[in-house]
């Protein structure tokens, strides 16, 4: 009979994806192994493999709850759009701070995001893959109903990307405790999108 899971199994997850993405992100994943993860949490590998039977699986769920999350920003920037009677570019702003918010708690899984994703096995790696296409289909939603007159059917992909080219690369440069904080920066993002450098 299996040992059932103790009340704070989820929390020790949590504590290990962090640690994993804490690493992956300072050596990369090929270089971590489920030993330097575990000497990096000060726990035993015998106890790590009690929560994950491999790194790929610390991978895969680390990247999984991610774009989970990254999709439920979405639902909810939609929500308070819809309750607080925002416009259509005042949702897009809302979208943006949102993002932007989560990228100041998630660097080293956004880390993870865009550059281990790879290293999925072919279905996983293609659940993640989908689930990022479904935030940029729903980024480029958005930015159709703020800006209708500007983004064409030729141009949208390019102003989409563009768009992700000034928040997703954050974690490369923008620290909480810099001279910018991430809303001030969410705040420029927008000015941007509503008036270029004018």
């Amino acid at each position: 009979m299996a040992r059932p899971k103790s009340a704070t199994h989820d929390l020790k997850r949590d504590e290990i994806l962090d640690i994993a993405a804490q690493c992956f992100a300072d050596g990369s994943y090929p270089a971590t192994s489920m030993n330097t993860i575990a000497a990096a949490g000060g726990t035993s590998k015998a106890r790590l493999y009690h929560y994950y039977d491999s790194k790929e699986a610390i991978l895969f769920d680390l990247l999984d709850r991610y774009t989970q999350r990254l999709l439920a920003l979405i639902g909810e920037s939609q929500a308070v759009a819809q309750r607080g009677n925002l416009d259509d570019r005042a949702s897009l702003h809302e979208l943006i701070r949102r993002f932007l918010q989560e990228y100041e708690s998630s660097a080293t899984r956004h880390v993870a995001l865009v550059s281990d994703t790879q290293f999925l096995g072919p279905e996983q790696r293609a659940l993640i893959v989908g689930r990022q296409r479904d935030v940029v289909a729903a980024f480029t939603l958005f930015l159709k109903r703020a800006y209708p007159e500007r983004l064409t059917a030729t141009n949208q992909t390019a102003v989409t990307m563009m768009l992700f080219g000034m928040i997703n690369w954050t974690f490369t440069w923008l620290r909480p405790d810099g001279p910018m904080s991430y809303t001030e920066f969410a705040d420029e993002v927008i000015a941007m999108l509503e008036r270029g450098l004018v």
